[in-house]
């Protein structure tokens, strides 16, 4: 393909792009394609010779759209947000066009400087304290990562050296394997799996805590378990907060938590991967009391603030146990200036990395915290508005504060009679949710997703909702 060609098959396909989300509310959010749909809609081998750029325009709509679930649908509730926007989906363009691996300073020092710039600009917008800035002039800095789950990890290793390291000093005639095998984590039963798999991957014991009754976990529990492990002979090192837990949105108190770790030597690790974003909004900071605790802290800009996948905000008081854990370095990765700016393949799993950072540049630059301070707000009141209208109705129940964007609900009744109005729902194929299940009670989840989401869409999903549920009370009276 040449230049001519490919400015018609990009314009084409930026109308097309348009088009697909100026309307996506009139798509069906779930797909009814069956597994294995795609095969037969396309050849057994690729092409020996080109074809038209048109012909796989057209086959877009012809095989893909009918595959695809509309994350972006305004009745689409399901899971969390995943952002999208034009300002990111321009960056992406021009970061496919640079197409630069961005593992060091000197493989393309914009990539790396504006990720240090953008980090320090997102850090501000949040409030975090200045120890976690590059501009700081201390240790911290952030990075952008790929996901939630791999800052969890990142943040779970560079842990484990740092403990590995003090054990050293403190029992040195125990052998490494032996440290490694006394390390324990916590964290709570809420936490998303990734903690645990972090755990599995990082090759220690993780010991998952039960929360208070409002499924926030508190220091006095984290306080007891170390205690306990201590006294068993064992090492406790590492500790996940979540601010916005996935099941239902619920806040650990950091506060608590956050003096116990410190006085015990535990790194602590902060994961706001959805709730994250509402922070830039300062009304909503008092739920990130205590972060000054933290040893890193991370959210999900590609979840909530306008940002495209994949784009995970990490940041770190001291990113030299992470560099010093991750540091293999060849003759044919230095540079003459190592040491002077950071070498971002130090603070992560892969080596490779695009260049991320061009997103939030376009999105700050282009919406500006006041607008992006108005899409959170406005998310917020459109859950309340839907946990308004459920509240008119006395079958249904809110089960968890509604805080955030995040409505937990359920009919009043056994679990097996909400299992049955979550397919009904599904079934129907106008909105699409999931459902959660806390101390045996079987909830639904309505999140609100889209930037697209009206009042009007939400009364869309509510007599969805209601229609459901007269279905199934009708057929359980009978």
């Amino acid at each position: 393909m040449e230049a001519n060609q490919f400015r018609e098959f990009g314009k084409a396909m930026i109308d097309y792009t348009a088009e697909y989300l100026e309307n996506i509310r009139d798509r069906r959010v779930v797909p009814t394609v069956e597994p294995g749909y795609l095969r037969p809609l396309i050849p057994d081998s690729a092409p020996d010779k080109p074809e038209k750029w048109e012909d796989v325009l057209k086959d877009v709509e012809r095989v893909i759209m009918p595959g695809v679930t509309h994350w972006h649908s305004p009745r689409f509730h399901a899971y969390f947000p995943t952002a999208n926007s034009y300002p990111a989906i321009v960056a992406d363009i021009l970061s496919g066009a640079i197409a630069c691996i961005g593992f060091s300073w000197i493989a393309s020092p914009a990539c790396t400087e504006l990720e240090v710039v953008m980090l320090d600009w997102l850090g501000k917008a949040l409030g975090l304290p200045e120890e976690f800035l590059a501009s700081s002039g201390g240790k911290g800095g952030g990075v952008i990562q790929g996901t939630a789950s791999e800052a969890t990890l990142v943040a779970l290793l560079g842990a484990k050296a740092k403990a590995i390291a003090k054990a050293k000093k403190d029992y040195p005639q125990m052998k490494e394997s032996e440290i490694i095998d006394k390390l324990v984590g916590y964290t709570s039963s809420q936490s998303h799996s990734s903690v645990e798999r972090a755990g599995l991957l990082g090759g220690v014991k993780l010991r998952s805590i039960q929360p208070d009754e409002s499924n926030r976990l508190r220091g006095e529990a984290v306080e007891k378990a170390i205690k306990e492990d201590r006294e068993a002979g064992l090492i406790p090192f590492y500790c996940v907060a979540t601010l916005g837990t996935t099941s239902s949105c619920t806040f650990d108190r950091l506060d608590e938590i956050g003096p116990v770790c410190n006085g015990n030597n535990v790194w602590l690790h902060v994961d706001a991967a959805y709730a994250g974003s509402a922070f830039i909004c300062p009304e909503f900071r008092y739920l990130m009391k205590g972060i000054e605790r933290a040893d890193s802290f991370n959210f999900n800009p590609h979840k909530w603030l306008l940002v495209n996948f994949d784009c995970s905000a990490m940041w770190l008081k001291d990113p030299s146990w992470l560099v010093n854990a991750f540091n293999v370095d060849p003759l044919y990765l230095q540079h003459a200036q190592q040491g002077s700016a950071p070498d971002y393949r130090h603070w992560q799993i892969p080596l490779g990395r695009r260049f991320r950072s061009l997103k939030l540049w376009f999105v700050l630059r282009l919406y500006g915290i006041e607008t992006l301070q108005a899409h959170i707000r406005k998310h917020i009141a459109l859950a309340h508005y839907f946990e308004k209208l459920m509240r008119t109705d006395h079958r249904f129940e809110i089960t968890e504060e509604v805080i955030m964007g995040l409505v937990c609900f359920r009919l009043v009744g056994p679990n097996e009679t909400n299992e049955v109005l979550l397919k009904k729902i599904n079934g129907r194929g106008l909105i699409h949710l999931v459902p959660s299940k806390i101390r045996d009670t079987y909830f639904l989840r309505l999140a609100i997703c889209s930037r697209y989401t009206e009042e009007r869409d939400i009364d869309v999903s509510w007599k969805e909702v209601k229609e459901a549920a007269d279905e199934v009370l009708s057929e359980i009276k009978q």
